[in-house]
């Protein structure tokens, strides 16, 4: 989030453009798309089933699909079994099925309508997609930060004993003109 409530994407660390598909196995366990695990090739598909799964996420908190060891998780995304709790969003639950269905001639964002199948889900339904590009509207949660580059809100862990570059403090957002 950005310091005025805004989402805002900030690693591209394996980010890369490709024409139609690529067989690079990469990832998240909880985040990895069937067709990944199953070296099929994948697109842009995978990124429609990670949104699946991060709305899941926020919403139920925790992904779909969890276990103790990643081939557990990869052995439930490949089942396609999804289990929401009870008050999970009516709404919510039919987009996530249609974001996370295995096949991608079903899958939310690859159909026809693309990304518009998506924008016109009924859990969307209050939102003003144009209001929020111009950031016209106010954000539910606005972080309480000193700055751009402040990381207070985020837990702290365990410096590890490697030789990692250090990253200089920056006093304007990295992102800002991005």
């Amino acid at each position: 989030m950005d310091k005025d409530g805004f989402l805002k994407i900030t690693d591209f660390g394996f980010a890369k453009k490709i024409q139609f598909k690529t067989y690079t196995l990469c990832g998240t366990p909880e985040y990895i798309a069937p067709e990944v695990l199953l070296n099929k090739g994948h697109g842009k598909g995978v990124d429609w089933w990670t949104l699946g799964v991060f709305i899941f996420e926020m919403l139920a908190g925790e992904p779909p699909f969890v276990d103790d060891e990643p081939m557990g998780i990869y052995q439930q995304v490949l089942s396609g079994k999804i289990v929401f709790a009870r008050g999970y969003d009516k709404h919510a639950k039919s987009l996530t099925k249609k974001l996370l269905n295995s096949d991608l001639t079903k899958r939310y964002g690859c159909l026809k309508g693309g990304t518009a199948d998506i924008k016109k889900s009924k859990w969307f339904k209050d939102l003003n997609w144009d209001k929020l590009l111009k950031r016209e509207m106010e954000p539910p949660i606005k972080p309480a930060v000193e700055g751009a580059s402040d990381t207070s809100n985020f837990e702290r862990y365990p410096e590890e004993d490697d030789d990692g570059v250090e990253v200089p403090t920056l006093d304007e957002d990295p992102f800002e003109d991005f």
